[in-house]
C-alpha cells in the first residue's frame, strides 16, 4: 500500500521548506502542525520576533500557538506565536496558493541558499542551552528511590524523566522529517516550532491536555505503556495491575479537578486501549457541555488546574514535583509542558509536549518519562523510556529522501 510520504509530491515538501525558510530568514517565530486523524497541515508565522504574551487566559488570546514549559521559572517563561500569517494545505494537495509569501514569482522553490539557512539554524549552538544526557545507572537509582517513596505512602505515583542525546543526520531535512512523522503517526499531534526563546522543537504527542470547540470541552487521561505487537495489537493486549492502577490514578486526578470547581455533569468514556507511535496506552476521555453547565471559561480554568498532570508529574502533585526537582539532573524545559493552536477557527487544541526532541548544535535531545508506582521494575522503566525516545529518534537518523 502506498504511504502518504510516497504520495506526497516533492512540491509539497518544498513549499513547506519555503515557508520555514521565509520565517527563519526574518528571525520570526513559526509553528507547523497536523492534528490527530487529520491530513491538514497548518502553518503560522508571527510578525514579531519576541512576544511576551504568555497568558493562560485562552479567551483573551488571539489566534495563535501557545508554548508553555513544564515549570515556569525566572529563565523559562511561556511564549505565544500569534497567527499573523496563516497557511494550510492537505498532505496530498497538488497545488498550494502561497504567492503572497514568496520572495518572487520567478523563484517558487527554495534555493540552495534557503536550505543552507534552515540547516544552519538547526545546527547552530544555543548559548543558553546547557544540558547533560541522563546516565542509565543514575536513572535506575532514581526509579528505585521513587518506588521506595511510593511504598512508604509518601506518594501514589511519580513520573521521573530522562534526556537522551543523539547526533542529527548530517543531511537532516526538517520538512521531510515532518512529513515522515505525519505519515508514521496519524493519531499523533505532529508539530514543529521555533522561536528565539525556545529554539527548535519537533514531536508527535499522543496526549490531549484540553480541547474546546462549540461549547464542548474535552480532556483525556493517558497512562500505561507497552509495545504494539502482532497484526491486531488493540485486540490482543493484556494489561498488568500496575498499568491499570497507573491509568486509574490519572483519571482520578481529572475527576478531582472537576470536584474542585464543583463540576458534576461530565461524561467519562473508557478506559480503552489506544495506539500511538507504535506504543499502546490505556485512555479515558472526559467531555463537558460548557453551555449546559454554565462554564464558558472551562478551558482556561481546567488548563490551570490540570497542568502539570499526574501523567507527567505524579500524585499528590506537590510531593511529586518536590521529588522531581530534587532528583532529576536536567531541566525539562518545554518537555512535559503544553503546546498547541489556540482560537484557530473557533477551536483550541492543547497537547502535552511528549514524544518530542529539541534540535540544537547538531544534536537532538530526546525526552521521556516513566510512571512509577509500587509495582514498577527499574529495568523495565528504562526500557519504556528507550521505546518512547525512539518514536522521534528513529526519524532523526533517517537518510531516505523523497
Amino acid at each position: 500500500m502506498e504511504t502518504t510520504t510516497e504520495k506526497t509530491s516533492l512540491k509539497i515538501k518544498k513549499y513547506l521548506e519555503l515557508l520555514i525558510y521565509q520565517a527563519l530568514k526574518e528571525d520570526l517565530p513559526f509553528a507547523v502542525w497536523k492534528k490527530p486523524k487529520q491530513n491538514l497541515v497548518e502553518i503560522i508565522v508571527d510578525d514579531q520576533p519576541h512576544r511576551n504574551d504568555s497568558s493562560m487566559d485562552l479567551d483573551a488570546l488571539p489566534p495563535g500557538f501557545i508554548i508553555h514549559p513544564f515549570l515556569k521559572s525566572e529563565n523559562r517563561e511561556g511564549t505565544f506565536i500569534k497567527a499573523t500569517k496563516y497557511f494550510r494545505f492537505e498532505l496530498e494537495q497538488e497545488t498550494i496558493e502561497i504567492s503572497d509569501f514568496l520572495e518572487s514569482e520567478e523563484s517558487p522553490y527554495p534555493s540552495e541558499q534557503a536550505k543552507s539557512l534552515i540547516k544552519k539554524k538547526i545546527f547552530q549552538k544555543d548559548q543558553g542551552f546547557n544540558q547533560k544526557a541522563s546516565e542509565k545507572k543514575a536513572f535506575l537509582e532514581m526509579v528505585k528511590l521513587a518506588i521506595d517513596a511510593v511504598k512508604s505512602g509518601e506518594m501514589y505515583k511519580v513520573v521521573p524523566a530522562k534526556v537522551k542525546k543523539t547526533k542529527l543526520d548530517p543531511n537532516f531535512d526538517l520538512a521531510h522529517t515532518f512529513i515522515q512523522l505525519c505519515d508514521a503517526y496519524p493519531n499523533g499531534f505532529v508539530n514543529c516550532f521555533h522561536t528565539p526563546r525556545t529554539g527548535f522543537w519537533i514531536g508527535s504527542s499522543p496526549e490531549t491536555l484540553i480541547k474546546t470547540k462549540a461549547d464542548q470541552f474535552y480532556t483525556m487521561s493517558l497512562a500505561g505503556t507497552q509495545k504494539a505487537k502482532g497484526n491486531n495489537p488493540l485486540k490482543n493486549t493484556a494489561w498488568t495491575q500496575k498499568e491499570i492502577g497507573e491509568q486509574a490514578l490519572v483519571s482520578r486526578y481529572i475527576v478531582n479537578c472537576f470536584k474542585k470547581i464543583r463540576l458534576r455533569e461530565y461524561e467519562e468514556i473508557g478506559p480503552k486501549t489506544t495506539i500511538a507511535g507504535g506504543l499502546l496506552h490505556l485512555k479515558s476521555e472526559f467531555l463537558v457541555d460548557m453551555k449546559a453547565t454554565n462554564f464558558p471559561q472551562l478551558g482556561t480554568i481546567m488548563l490551570d488546574l490540570l497542568h502539570p498532570t499526574s501523567a507527567i508529574c505524579g500524585m499528590p502533585k506537590e510531593k511529586a514535583l518536590a521529588f522531581i526537582k530534587a532528583q532529576e539532573s536536567f531541566d525539562r524545559s518545554y518537555f512535559a509542558g503544553f503546546i498547541g493552536p489556540v482560537n484557530m477557527g473557533g477551536e483550541t487544541d492543547i497537547f502535552v509536549n511528549l514524544r518530542c526532541a529539541k534540535l540544537e548544535g547538531g544534536n537532538a535531545w530526546l525526552y521521556a518519562g516513566a510512571g512509577i508506582t509500587e509495582d514498577s521494575v527499574p529495568e523495565k522503566e528504562w526500557e519504556e523510556t528507550e521505546l518512547k525516545c525512539k518514536i522521534i529518534g528513529n526519524f532523526i537518523h533517517s537518510k531516505k529522501r523523497p
